[in-house]
């Protein structure tokens, strides 16, 4: 209800507050909620990001678990509600992932973006003063993977890709949900990652520059699953 209220009371908020702090106000509420009550909120979801929930009497029920136990994402109408949510109407421009079995959630607010775009994991701030991608994804139920800006002085930097929020080369960040260790991972001279793809092998997490490297088994970094 809090969440409700706070999202619905939006231009008198702002009024007495401002901007800053009702977002501030608005990532906390998002980071506190379950896939539940940002269907009752009335965010799009994965299954139709142009409406709000059209099946309460079913999102609204506990969600099932699943026969084997192992967590998954859901997409609705679904006991517990979709696994991600989205924000297509006002200019926060929200963006909301569960990783399996709601263990962490990763908000965004993009604001128009990269430069404005702010992120949160598990109520955590992460990278103010990044530029961010306009979306990130989970990876193995634990570690939110996102792509950032990448170092100006690349020599292949630049900015020719129709459509992408971020320059040419980019930097990687994969932070680590149970531990909350984040990974800032910037490309070297020779790494070239415009479209960089993340694994977990083996206790490993590997980096590679793109989907060929990766079937290639050439990544280009790797360290342990916990390390600082």
């Amino acid at each position: 209800m809090d969440l409700r209220l706070w999202w619905r009371k939006q231009n008198d908020l702002v009024a007495l507050i401002g901007e800053e702090r009702y977002r501030d106000r608005l990532a906390e509420l998002l980071s506190q909620a379950a896939p539940r009550d940002l269907a009752a909120m009335g965010l799009g979801c994965s299954r139709r990001v142009d409406r709000a929930c059209r099946a309460p009497e079913v999102c609204g029920q506990d969600p099932e678990p699943q026969p084997d136990g192992r967590p998954f994402s859901r997409s609705g109408p679904v006991p517990g509600a979709c696994s991600s949510f989205i924000d297509c109407y006002s200019p926060h421009g929200i963006r909301v992932r569960f990783s399996g079995g709601d263990r962490h959630s990763a908000v965004m607010l993009l604001r128009g973006g990269p430069v404005e775009a702010r992120l949160w994991v598990d109520g955590v701030p992460l990278l103010e003063g990044q530029w961010l991608d306009d979306g990130g994804h989970w990876l193995e139920e634990r570690f939110f993977v996102i792509r950032i800006g990448g170092p100006d002085d690349h020599p292949e930097q630049g900015y020719t890709s129709i459509g992408e929020w971020l320059h040419d080369i980019v930097s990687l960040l994969v932070y680590d949900a149970d531990l909350r260790i984040p990974h800032v991972l910037v490309p070297g001279p020779t790494e070239n990652w415009r479209y960089p793809v993340v694994d977990v092998r083996d206790g490993t997490v590997r980096v590679y520059a793109d989907e060929e490297a990766q079937a290639a088994a050439t990544p280009d970094r790797e360290f342990p699953v916990g390390a600082p």
